[in-house]
């Protein structure tokens, strides 16, 4: 059964895309409400450089379209009082679903980047059988938390999944063949089998850089690596307030940064990041001294004492972050990196710190120093970015960077 899924209000949404100009300065004007919360109209005409007039035509369809919303009065000031606008959160909504390499998600946002509904389904390592029926069951649950005039809102699903999924099959500790099946999986088909709407598909890790730069990053970097500790470590990159996806989309990919090392021989060789950073790795070294390590998986919350190995781990991935920070201050001279993941905050804060510490240490001749801060939005970035993604297809001025597929 396929799931029918119309949005009357995108008519006229087409019917603006028809004038590039003007839709152009509703993205404009959606972002900059976006990122300062809210904004009367003289304010908004000052910044954007419209007329008056312009962002009064605009507003007005906005609002009649119910993507903005009217706050209070604000008075106090000489004059008439003003009115700010925000965004409406029940204007839109969009669907993402995290294919992971221990999870599915699925979770519905709205238009403000908030969580209306969310389901989670941990796996031993991903099948494209399981991920059907967990797709099938998911979609319904999700819309049944609107009523149906919401629910006509969801604009389309984003789909984040990890780039070339089937190449990291020992990693996962999954069988070849069964990973062998993603490699012709088409993610658009399958899930138009189930719901009738637009399907984007991005890397999980360019996903969580998007939530963070729509709904996070409260220090207003205009320019940042962002890294994402999960499973397998990954990261995103933000050039200019946009998403940076890179010719074939997977710019930011930290995790297979080559680190020099020497090997058994004393030889010079290297070794990707992802074998010294990522959650696989903490998960063997704590297998190896009798640890239990399914709190990893069960809970971004709380691990509860894992000892000197956990203290081991977080050395080696700041070890990894510092000398990726490094590399990528030689070529974008970035402002910041920002540091987030599937992990307890104060794991993560430990990680900032150690990041922070051997960042300093390191020989920064030639290239500028740059900042070291946490990420906002935590263990569900990844979820939240990839439905953000037909928000950002229709109302936000970085929709250039995803491909429809």
């Amino acid at each position: 059964m396929i799931i029918k899924a119309k949005n009357p209000r995108l008519t006229s949404q087409e019917g603006r895309n028809q004038s590039g100009l003007r839709a152009y300065n509703e993205r404009r004007i959606m972002t900059l409400i976006r990122q300062q919360g809210s904004a009367p109209k003289a304010e908004i005409a000052l910044k954007t450089g419209l007329s008056a007039q312009a962002v009064t035509v605009i507003i007005n369809s906005l609002e009649a379209d119910s993507l903005l919303i009217r706050k209070e009065p604000q008075r106090g000031r000489v004059g008439q009082p003003t009115i700010p606008f925000a965004l409406n959160p029940d204007g839109a909504f969009g669907i993402g679903l995290k294919v992971g390499r221990r999870s599915f998600d699925l979770t519905l946002i709205d238009l403000m980047g908030n969580i209306r509904a969310t389901l989670h389904e941990n796996c031993a390592y991903p099948t494209v059988d399981s991920l059907l029926t967990f797709l099938k069951k998911g979609i319904s649950v999700l819309k049944m938390s609107l009523n149906k005039d919401l629910a006509d809102r969801i604009l389309g699903i984003g789909v984040a999944t990890p780039y070339e999924i089937w190449n990291w099959t020992e990693e996962a500790g999954a069988p070849t063949e069964i990973m062998e099946q993603w490699k012709s999986f088409d993610f658009r088909l399958r899930i138009n089998q189930i719901i009738d709407l637009p399907v984007y598909v991005c890397n999980d890790d360019t996903a969580a850089c998007s939530a963070e730069l729509s709904f996070g990053n409260p220090t207003r970097f205009t320019d940042f690596l962002y890294v994402f500790i999960g499973t397998f470590i990954g990261g995103g990159v933000v050039i200019n307030e946009s998403l940076f996806t890179g010719k074939k989309g997977n710019a930011g990919a930290i995790g297979s940064l080559p680190k020099p090392m020497l090997n058994s021989k004393g030889q010079l060789s290297s070794q990707q990041l992802i074998m010294q950073s990522s959650l696989y790795i903490l998960e063997k070294m704590l297998k190896n001294d009798g640890y239990n390590t399914d709190i990893l998986w069960s809970s971004n919350e709380y691990w509860g004492d894992l000892g000197p190995v956990l203290e081991k781990w977080i050395d080696q991935v700041a070890d990894g972050l510092a000398y990726a920070a490094l590399c990528s201050l030689a070529i974008f001279d970035f402002e910041a990196v920002v540091i987030d993941g599937a992990i307890p905050i104060n794991v993560r804060e430990k990680i900032v710190l150690a990041t922070q510490i051997k960042l300093s240490e390191a020989d920064h001749r030639g290239i500028n120093r740059c900042e070291v801060k946490s990420g906002s939005i935590g263990a569900k970035a990844q979820s939240i970015g990839c439905a953000n993604l037909p928000l950002l297809i229709n109302f936000s001025q970085d929709n250039t960077i995803l491909s429809h597929h």
